[in-house]
């Protein structure tokens, strides 16, 4: 059996948008991140929009997509949290849930879901899901 070498992080995470000009301007305009062209640095990775009808037809890279929403999640840092809440709320989007995710944490860690304008589902999380759903 062959050893295995291992991974050391997730470079780039794709969201596959419809409307990209609405989209993008919402990354920037709403969520505060830099970039152009639909990329954006996240801390060490890379959020990317491409637009889904072009992205399945594509020469290169091999061609790819989704249908449906996609998700990710914004780490924020527990003091942060709830300004975030409160801003996302005063934009007038719609925050969908919270999930309390260790109730018995200091602080306890928490995250919330709402959707940018392509209906991808977004997430902003305090430090620790991971820790303990994972054990």
């Amino acid at each position: 059996m062959l050893k295995m070498f291992k991974l050391s992080k997730i470079l780039e995470t794709v969201l596959y948008v419809d409307n990209f000009a609405a989209t993008e301007k919402f990354y920037t305009e709403v969520l505060g991140l830099s970039g152009k062209n639909g990329n954006f640095a996240v801390g060490e990775g890379m959020l990317l929009l491409f637009e889904a009808s072009k992205a399945v037809k594509q020469k290169s890279p091999p061609p790819h997509g989704a249908t449906g929403p996609g998700h990710m999640a914004f780490e924020v840092p527990f003091e942060e949290y709830e300004r975030w809440k409160k801003f996302v709320a005063e934009k007038n989007i719609k925050i969908e849930e919270e999930i309390i995710w260790d109730k018995d944490a200091i602080p306890v860690v928490r995250s919330f879901y709402f959707r940018d304008p392509s209906g991808n589902v977004l997430e902003i999380a305090t430090p620790g899901i991971w820790k303990k759903l994972l054990g």
